[in-house]
């Protein structure tokens, strides 16, 4: 799991998305907190200053007649005259009076002197905060388990001789601020979460056009594997033209380079081959000598046809290989006309060999080869794709290779000459092809047809 996860952060694609989901769902909610914070000081502070309001306007209508307060039965905000409203408003009096020198707290509060009809409850006032002489306060206090706010202003009415000081408190319940700010998160919470939605739409549709380039630069990769296509053609970003005219030089030195290296070794081998004729012309040569002289042009061949295989090599076309075996088939069914041969052949058309055609000519070739001399009557020849290999696995119903020679064919170094009939020189080619690639060989009995089963595996 830990590999696959890895791997995953290996794409840039899934890179730019947890980028942009760890920037959403961080900011987002962070961004969420600041305008609910920010929202509930602004109601706070609007209800802060409606209850200012409120105590001005009542302040106005305040009375004192021979040191006796005078209050009107009705006041003009309706929700004091209606019982249980959750605004309320409260005179309480004060025996000191109270100067700015005077602590916050410092005067004892003897008794409530008005309430407003909202206010059936008999609150007693004793918590009520008094702040000093001319000033106000705006806090929260719970009364009967339950949250208020409070606006407390301190005046004083009469002459300075004989003063009436008085604290008027402005309450209103915390309800109504705590059902807008729950209504308020709940939109909130929705619009926050159609935003992460439609930024995650953005965002994935803003990355696969981005990184579209980089898409269409592995397909174009892809199909110069396969042989679809001898360079890249499509226009890239700036950022990747330099990329891509760098492939486009290396891909065309690269088959340049491998033109000519073939062309010298042919042109070598042609050299070599005619001075070794000559030399098997000459009749006074013992049989020794021309069995010698045999064994080096087939020596000489066999590595000229290793040196020409492009194998592992940086750049190589693909080759489709249902053609390649069809062809090879043809031919080698008239070769081996007299045997009358039966070919049973199974290669899905989709399926390409990641290398040069020569070489894929080379290694069915030969195991076909080899196939038909070894075979009866039946050959099978499957080539399939998994999810890491390609794997070709041909058999025949002949006398197949003895387990002790499986693994001396597989060995480095190993004489081909010392392979039983109907198994050559080819199986040299082959082996060091397969491994040229990568790839690996195991010869085994056949099951099915009960001769050899050579099954080859390329990684892809």
């Amino acid at each position: 799991m830990f590999n696959s996860l890895k791997k995953s952060f290996n794409s840039l694609k899934t890179r730019v998305l947890f980028s942009a989901l760890l920037m959403i769902f961080i900011l987002l909610p962070i961004v969420g907190l600041i305008i609910s914070n920010a929202y509930e000081k602004h109601m706070v502070a609007s209800l802060e200053n409606e209850l200012s309001a409120y105590s001005y306007s009542i302040l106005a209508i305040i009375e004192v007649e021979n040191n006796t307060l005078v209050m009107p039965e009705q006041l003009l905000e309706n929700q004091f005259n209606v019982s249980q409203s959750g605004l309320y408003a409260v005179l309480t009096s004060n025996s000191t009076l109270l100067t700015q020198n005077s602590p916050l707290n410092g005067a004892q509060v003897t008794g409530k002197l008005w309430s407003s009809q909202s206010l059936l409850a008999p609150w007693q006032p004793e918590n009520f905060k008094q702040p000093l002489l001319g000033q106000s306060l705006f806090y929260e206090a719970e009364i009967d388990n339950d949250t208020h706010f409070f606006y407390s202003l301190s005046v004083s009415f009469g002459s300075e001789s004989q003063p009436f000081p008085m604290t008027l408190h402005i309450i209103k319940q915390q309800n109504s601020l705590t059902q807008m700010m729950t209504e308020f998160h709940h939109q909130l919470l929705l619009g926050l979460a159609g935003l992460m939605l439609v930024l995650l739409i953005i965002q994935y549709l803003w990355s696969v056009w981005t990184l579209q380039p980089l898409e269409n630069l592995r397909n174009e990769l892809s199909d110069v594997e396969q042989g679809n296509s001898q360079r890249l053609t499509r226009s890239y970003p700036t950022e990747l033209t330099q990329v891509t005219e760098q492939l486009n030089l290396l891909l065309s030195a690269e088959q340049q380079q491998r033109l000519r290296y073939r062309n010298a070794l042919s042109d070598l081998a042609h050299s070599l081959k005619t001075p070794l004729a000559v030399m098997q012309t000459q009749k006074e040569l013992s049989a020794l000598t021309h069995e010698q002289l045999n064994i080096i042009n087939v020596i000489i061949e066999h590595q000229l046809r290793k040196a020409q295989s492009a194998g592992q090599s940086s750049w190589h076309l693909g080759t489709a290989a249902a053609p390649a075996a069809q062809k090879l088939i043809n031919s080698l069914s008239k070769i081996y006309q007299e045997k009358s041969l039966i070919f049973t052949v199974n290669i899905p058309s989709n399926i390409n060999f990641k290398g040069d055609e020569a070489d894929l000519l080379e290694i069915l070739g030969n195991l076909l080869d080899n196939a038909c001399k070894a075979a009866h009557e039946k050959i099978q020849l499957e080539i399939k794709l998994s999810s890491n290999n390609l794997t070709m696995v041909i058999e025949d119903d002949g006398r197949g290779i003895a387990p002790a020679l499986r693994d001396d064919i597989l060995q480095r170094g190993t004489r081909a000459d010392t392979y039983q009939h109907g198994h050559g020189i080819g199986l040299a080619i082959v082996r060091d092809l397969v491994k040229s690639y990568q790839g690996t060989m195991l010869i085994a009995s056949s099951e099915q047809l009960k001769g050899a089963k050579f099954t080859l595996n390329f990684p892809l």
